[in-house]
């Protein structure tokens, strides 16, 4: 699994166990849904940072929360 996908991946996980829809995680994170979309769509290779921090106020977690998930733990490193 590479970054954009842990990403992609986390948020899905994230937005399930809240019941949340793309449309609502965008509402409640004051995120253009298209820009939301284009992540979970496979559209934006590179989502910036202030895109994932307000969706992670929008959930109401901290980057550091966001972050700690097996999805990132696993993740292999890019310089060897």
């Amino acid at each position: 699994m590479d970054l954009v996908s842990a990403i992609r991946n986390r948020f899905l996980v994230l937005c399930d166990q809240r019941g949340l829809t793309i449309n609502k995680l965008a509402n409640i994170s004051a995120v253009p849904p298209s820009s939301l979309k284009n992540i979970f769509y496979k559209k934006s290779n590179n989502p910036k940072i202030i895109t994932i921090k307000k969706l992670c106020d929008g959930l109401e977690i901290t980057l550091a929360e966001f972050f700690d998930a097996p999805e990132f733990n696993e993740l292999e490193q890019e310089i060897k």
